[in-house]
Parts: C-alpha cells; sequence; structure tokens
C-alpha cells in the first residue's frame, strides 16, 4: 500500500524531467469472447426484425412484432394459401388491400378529369399524367373547377356546332344544294345508271292497292279480334225430322229415371271414335242425356246419339284451331264454344249455326252461361288475360268484367241458387263474386295450395270438389264463409298436370274423376274410400260425365281421341222354356248372375225388344246394385 501511494504521490507531485510511471496490465477471471462473431449475431438479429416473418418456418428465435406477424408475404407462395396469402392477411376477396392516402371524392374528380381532358395530377401530388398539351390549354383545371363563364362559353360552343350540323343535314337532303350534290355525286365509272321516278302504271297502281288492303286486315286481326275461320256443319243422320215431325235432338218421351240409387259401371257398352286428335271435353244433354256432345282439338264439335244408333248426328266446324270447352243451355238447343283461335261461338245444335260469336283477343279457358231460366242470354268466360268477361248473347256487348286474379282463369262454378259464382285460377287460389258486382267477396289462398283446374258442385248444392294439381280432391262448403272440409279428402290418383274434369253421381254417392294414365276412379262420398277404379283409356283421362237419367252408365273421353260408354249391364236371353244369362262381365259368373235376377225381377220394366221368331227373345238391360254381387 505504502508502494501504491508513493506512486501516487510521485504521479501528483511528478515533473516534466522525472521519469514516465509504469502502468500494470489489467486483468480479468472472464473468458474470453470473439467480438467479430458476435457482431455479426446482433446484425443478423436486427436485419431479422425490419424483415416480414417466413411462414415456412418452424421456429423464431426472436420477438416478433405485429407489423412482421400480419405483413404480406413476398417471394414464394405460401404453400397452404392458393394465391400466396394466408388465411389471416386477407382483408379482401382478392387478398390483402392496403389503404391509399386519397379520398374518394379526389380520385373521382381526377378520375372524371382523365376521361374528359386527358389528364389527370399524381397521387404524389408532385406533377401530372396524361397528355401534356391538354394540360397547358386547360390550365391544369379539373372537371370540378371550371368557372361558371367558361361553362356558359363551352354550351354556347356546343350548341352553335348541333346547329351548323343540323343545317348540313338539311341542306344535304335538299337536291337543290350543293351539299347534296356532293353528297349524292355518281362516280363516271358506275355501271348503275339513274332512273328517275315517273308516274305509277294502273298494273303497279293496283298492285300497291292490294298490298295495302292486305296490310291493312293483318293489323285489323291483330289488334283485337280473333283469327277468321268459315262456319261449317254436317248433319250425318237419315232425317232431321221423323215421321211426325219431331227434331232429331228432341229427347224420347219414354226417357225417365228409373231408379235413383246408383251405382258404379263395371264394362264396356260402346266406344265412338270419330275424332282424329284428343277430346277436350264432353257433355251430356240437359235432363235426358239422349245426345252426348264432345269438344275435339281436331277443331271440331260433334253430337252422338246415345239411346238409339249411338252414331255421330252432326259434326260442328267453326273454330281454327283446338276447342277446349262447351256448354249446354239449360233446355239444349244452344250451345257454346271456347277455343284457342280465340273466338267463342253460339251455336244452333240443331241446324248447325253460328248465332253469334265474341272475342276479346285472348284465349277462353271456360264458357259458362247463368243457370237461371231468365238469364240465359248471359255469357261468363274466363280468358287467358286473367278477366272474367261478362257478354250479353241479345246484343253482343260486354256488360261486366271481373278482374282480380293473377293468373288465367280456369273455371266458373255458380253457387247459392246462382247469385254468386266461384273462380279458380293458376295464381293458386279460390275467389267468390257476386254475380253482377266485380268485387271478391272471399279469397281464399293458402301456401299449400295448389292450382284447381277443375271444380264440380255436389248434387245437394251443400259442397264443391275442387280437383288439386297435388294429386288430391279438395272439398269446399258453399256457405258464406267457404271453409275447406278437411275430413274429406280423395286422393290415390294421379292428375298432377292435367286438368281432369271431377263430377258427382246424380244421388251424390259417389265421387268420379279421370286420372293422366288413363283410367276412371269412383270413391265412396261418405267414406272418402276409392270404390273402384276402371281402365278406359291408353292416354289421359281428361273427362268424365255421368249420365243423368241412367244412374249405372259413365261416359269418358281421352286424349286418345276415344270417348267410352260404360255400364253396369247383363244382357238376358229367353229361347222356349230355358233361360240363359250372357254377361261379358268376367269377373262375375253365371249363376251369381242368375240368381241376382230372380232376386230383382220384373219384366214389365226390363222388356225393351220383342222379336218375333220362331223361338221369341226377350232381350233387356237390368241394373244391379254392385253389393248384390
Amino acid at each position: 500500500m505504502d508502494l501504491i501511494q508513493s506512486y501516487a504521490g510521485e504521479d501528483a507531485s511528478s515533473s516534466p524531467e522525472s521519469s514516465p510511471p509504469r502502468m500494470l496490465k489489467a486483468k480479468s477471471s472472464a473468458p474470453e469472447v470473439d467480438d467479430t462473431a458476435l457482431a455479426l449475431t446482433v446484425s443478423n438479429a436486427s436485419q431479422s426484425k425490419s424483415n416480414p416473418i417466413n411462414p415456412t418456418q418452424h421456429a423464431v428465435v426472436f420477438n416478433p412484432t405485429y407489423d412482421q406477424l400480419w405483413a404480406p408475404i413476398y417471394g414464394p407462395a405460401h404453400p397452404y394459401a392458393k394465391d400466396g396469402i394466408a388465411q389471416g392477411m386477407r382483408n379482401h376477396k382478392l387478398g390483402f388491400v392496403e389503404d391509399a392516402s386519397i379520398g374518394s371524392f379526389v380520385f373521382d374528380e381526377q378520375y372524371s378529369t382523365f376521361q374528359k381532358y386527358g389528364y389527370a395530377a399524381d397521387p404524389s401530388g408532385m406533377n401530372y399524367v396524361g397528355d401534356a398539351e391538354a394540360l397547358k390549354q386547360n390550365n391544369g383545371v379539373s372537371v370540378y373547377n371550371i368557372k361558371q363563364s367558361d361553362q356558359k362559353r363551352r354550351k354556347l360552343e356546343e350548341s352553335k356546332g348541333e346547329e351548323k350540323r343540323e343545317e348540313v343535314e338539311a341542306e344535304a337532303e335538299n337536291p337543290a344544294t350543293e351539299a347534296w350534290l356532293l353528297k349524292n355525286r355518281k362516280s363516271p365509272w358506275s355501271r348503275k345508271k339513274e332512273v328517275v321516278q315517273g308516274e305509277l302504271t294502273e298494273e303497279q297502281k293496283k298492285y300497291a292497292e292490294d298490298h295495302a288492303k292486305k296490310k291493312e286486315e293483318k293489323s285489323q286481326q291483330g289488334e283485337a279480334k280473333g283469327e277468321p275461320y268459315t262456319d261449317k256443319s254436317t248433319f250425318h243422320g237419315k232425317e232431321d225430322k221423323d215421321y211426325q215431325g219431331r227434331s232429331w235432338i228432341e229427347a224420347p218421351k219414354d226417357a225417365k229415371a228409373n231408379n235413383d240409387h246408383c251405382y258404379i259401371p263395371k264394362r264396356l257398352v260402346h266406344t265412338w271414335s270419330g275424332h282424329t286428335k284428343g277430346v277436350s271435353a264432353i257433355r251430356f244433354f240437359p235432363k235426358h242425356g239422349h245426345l252426348l256432345l264432345s269438344a275435339g282439338m281436331d277443331c271440331k264439335v260433334k253430337i252422338w246419339d246415345v239411346y238409339n244408333s249411338g252414331k255421330c248426328m252432326r259434326t260442328y266446324m267453326g273454330h281454327g284451331k283446338a276447342v277446349r270447352d262447351i256448354c249446354f243451355s239449360n233446355d239444349g238447343t244452344k250451345f257454346l264454344t271456347a277455343g284457342y283461335d280465340k273466338n267463342i261461338k253460339y251455336w244452333d245444335t240443331e241446324t248447325g249455326q253460328v248465332i253469334s260469336t265474341f272475342s276479346t283477343g285472348k284465349i277462353p279457358y271456360v264458357v259458362k252461361l247463368n243457370p237461371d231460366d231468365d238469364k240465359q242470354n248471359i255469357l261468363l268466360a274466363g280468358m287467358s288475360d286473367k278477366k272474367i268477361v261478362q257478354w250479353d248473347i241479345n246484343s253482343g256487348e260486354i256488360t261486366q268484367e271481373y278482374d282480380q286474379h293473377l293468373g288465367a282463369v280456369n273455371t266458373i262454378t255458380f253457387v247459392d241458387n246462382n247469385r254468386r259464382f266461384v273462380t279458380s285460377s293458376d295464381d293458386k287460389s279460390l275467389r267468390v263474386w257476386e254475380f253482377g258486382i266485380p268485387v271478391v267477396i272471399k279469397y281464399i289462398s293458402e301456401p299449400h295450395m295448389h292450382s284447381m283446374p277443375a271444380i264440380s258442385v255436389h248434387p245437394n248444392g251443400k259442397w264443391l270438389a275442387a280437383q288439386s294439381l297435388d294429386n288430391q280432391i279438395l272439398i269446399y262448403g258453399t256457405r258464406e264463409r267457404f271453409q275447406l272440409n278437411k275430413k274429406k279428402r280423395f286422393a290415390g290418383h294421379i292428375v298432377a298436370g292435367y286438368a281432369c274434369q271431377v263430377n258427382f253421381s246424380p244421388d251424390g254417392r259417389f265421387v268420379m274423376s279421370g286420372d293422366g294414365e288413363g283410367r276412371c276412379w269412383f270413391w265412396d262420398w261418405k267414406s272418402c274410400r276409392v270404390f273402384k277404379t276402371l281402365r278406359c283409356h291408353n292416354g289421359v283421362c281428361i273427362g268424365a260425365e255421368w249420365h243423368p237419367l241412367e244412374q249405372s252408365k259413365v261416359a269418358t273421353c281421352g286424349w286418345d281421341g276415344l270417348i267410352k260408354y260404360c255400364s253396369l249391364a247383363f244382357t238376358i236371353s229367353f229361347s222356349g222354356t230355358k233361360t240363359s244369362v250372357l254377361s261379358q262381365d268376367r269377373g262375375i259368373t253365371e249363376k251369381e248372375v242368375v240368381m241376382t235376377v230372380y232376386l230383382a225381377w220384373d219384366i214389365q220394366n226390363a222388356l225393351h225388344l220383342w222379336d218375333t221368331k220362331s223361338l221369341f227373345k226377350f232381350r233387356f238391360h237390368l241394373f244391379l246394385d254392385s253389393s248384390m254381387l
């Protein structure tokens, strides 16, 4: 210590002449460290903190910042992203988009300026890009910075330019001006000669007049009326009147109902084949049913004899396209037809003459006459333009239009003593109208409802049967509320896509309908169960009508062009003392029929034909209850 103090004292009092002090070498107990490697490590760490992280590396040797973690990737694509950007780095459906330091107003201004003048300001704000000459000419103004005086001046210049253009065009159209001559100047090498139009010859004038007439006729046809077609009618019977002077449409005097109880038909009795295409509708003659009217897709309407010969009596030809619907008047002396040629025609049944024609320029889908005897001159038609049009047949004028539906009208059904009528449409709704008042008094539409192209009234007038296109028949009440009867639903048939007619037996015990597979279905009204099905047609069975008097006979029509007549009839022949039963129904044996005949025997009511020969024969048709068999 004394030595150290002496050294310190000497140092403090040293002089230039004294000798320099000795410095001892510093020593450290820590191990030696390579400064070069340490410097390289520190530089690499600082560099890695400034660069984004490589997404392919598995370990990070430092604490990265938020910017490094979420920075966009440069270089090779991300192995797990299609476009090279990880899912967490996306802020747009196309990838990563950085926010721009320019407002939307400024962007629109520069964009519009560039589109109009050809130049725009650089987003950096230092210079301009685009057309330099336009920039100097306009002093760098944008579309939003033009002075009001300059705007007025430019508008005046534009208007003057338009006026000059119009004057030049007018001069070019005037043959007396030089502009017209310059525009229409012909080359001296042109081979075509200019022909000066002179007066038309008589042949040319006639041709021009005929062409103008044809053009007017076409325009008149396309305006409102349906397609014209010549009306014809052909009578196929022997005589129009019999020896007593009675018309061929008069009902036989012995035509009356034999029994109030209806039965299901079992076999085919007769087939009418006269239409060359499908049959769309059939109607029995009112009250008696001795004649059957049919509407065909071959543009013809035919009427058939049911009681006697079974032949076609008259053919009515007056439509240019397929006939959609037909409707008899109450007495059967007249009927209506609606065709796809946009015409509704009112026919005389006996003579085949067209009394009147109605058209609105739209296709009629259904036609109805008011069932009241004092209102037989009122015609209702459901059209394809969503309207129900009412005509007065006597005057031929439209007296009312019911316009509330949202689709084509398919059916018109009178209810409540003909004071109201129900219509169905392609808009999947039912609407109830007061007759003569174009205001809906009841609107029925539910999300589960389907279109109902066929509706029929029960004989008691209390229910409506509606053919729904979801393969079922729904029942609605005809009272004030028109509610759906959820307890009655008839199903099993397939009618989706077809307007198959639904009908009732005259006593109301059975419900009948065709289907899309050519069968005729019968349901029991009380139990709603399928009673019987008959195979009637090869195609669609579109129409089915129950005979008004003979309670066990049914007529059906289909798209195969046939009309079939089915019945529960047995032919019984007597020859001397022997009795034989000839049954064409293969499901019933002769013994069973004989037993039934003895149980329900009435020779006076059953006798129809007396043939006097060596062995006389009786032939009659006996209608039996199927439950007895």
